[in-house]
């Protein structure tokens, strides 16, 4: 049990770090049938805990039917059929289209007799810290969406890193074995808005409109990406904060992420008479079967959903840690 670990700056037990460790030597092959475990005392030492957490630890493995106690010989593995019922935490940003689509698709990439668990924390840090120690411990996996733009690594290290998939977004600097199904932001909207070049050369400009009144979360990275694509290509850029209709003006184009503006600049080019695609360029991100119909088809920068939600189960299901960049791109339609 060289591989055991004991992680004091999390909020899992101590006796139940020791429980997972050992199922996850057995489930590994590290851990075989008839193996001798380290004493009370060896273990104790080696990962500074007390003799009675060890003990807690080995006696709920005992009741289980995976440990097996010789008097004055120790602990030794009695079975390797260890394998538990996935039980996970998952915590989205918000409820929405292609939330609905990530979800079925983990849930169906999942064994039948998973358990989830489904939280919102609405970019509110201090609801995604209480989601998080109320939770932490009462499961064996956890699929967290870290869309804040700030720093919030410290709260999701409170989770036991080789139980935790990051969705959507990764955390670089983040310590530990931690798995992530993600979009590289920044690299995709460059080369998103790259390939659309001929088509944006009709308009004299690209806005990005923030939606910030509206608690819109848009990744550093998309922005970073966004203006990069404006030095590199000459086109010009703009980003401002909220939607208005003001803004909206013939022969240019926008790029907006909140479906409530998307519908605002469609019903004002409607009123003004204008034609979407030809006289004013419209691109959504994140694609829903809306966008494919809306006006004739909306182009978006979207990533594949189904196959992040179905990459991110596979997984979960097979106990497999590894950071997966989820593919993505543009959708060029009516509206460009």
């Amino acid at each position: 049990m060289n591989d055991v670990t004991v992680d004091p700056a999390t909020n899992q037990p101590k006796y139940q770090q020791l429980i997972d460790a050992v199922l996850t030597g057995i489930e590994g092959g590290t851990l075989t049938l008839g193996q001798q475990l380290p004493s009370i005392s060896e273990l104790a030492g080696q990962q500074g805990v007390a003799k009675v957490t060890v003990a807690k630890a080995y006696e709920a493995l005992r009741q289980r039917g995976i440990v097996l106690s010789q008097h004055g010989k120790g602990f030794y593995v009695a079975s390797t059929d260890v394998r538990t019922p996935l039980n996970v935490l998952v915590i989205f940003d918000t409820l929405n289209a292609y939330k609905e689509m990530l979800y079925e698709a983990l849930k169906t990439a999942l064994p039948p007799d998973t358990t989830l668990n489904v939280y919102f924390h609405h970019y509110d840090r201090t609801l995604f810290e209480s989601l998080i120690r109320h939770n932490v411990g009462r499961h064996n996996a956890y699929v967290v969406m870290p869309h804040f733009n700030e720093d919030v690594s410290e709260l999701l290290a409170l989770m036991p890193a080789d139980k935790l998939l990051l969705i959507d977004q990764t955390i670089p600097h983040l310590p530990g074995d931690f798995s992530a199904v993600y979009q590289d932001f920044d690299e995709d909207i460059f080369h998103a808005l790259t390939t659309a070049i001929d088509r944006l050369r009709r308009y004299s400009q690209l806005t990005m409109v923030l939606s910030r009144d509206h608690f819109q979360y848009v990744p550093l990275g998309t922005l970073a990406g966004f203006e990069r694509f404006g030095q590199e290509s000459g086109f010009p850029v703009r980003v401002v904060d909220n939607y208005h209709d003001d803004l909206v003006q013939p022969g240019e184009a926008f790029l907006l992420f909140a479906e409530r503006d998307l519908i605002a600049l469609i019903k004002r080019v409607g009123r003004a008479g204008w034609q979407l695609g030809q006289e004013v360029g419209l691109i959504a991100y994140d694609d829903t079967p809306v966008k494919e119909i809306l006006a004739g088809g909306i182009t978006v920068i979207s990533t594949d959903f189904a196959q992040m939600g179905q990459t991110a189960g596979e997984l979960l299901t097979t106990r497999t840690r590894a950071k997966r960049a989820n593919p993505g791109g543009l959708i060029l339609r009516q509206s460009l």
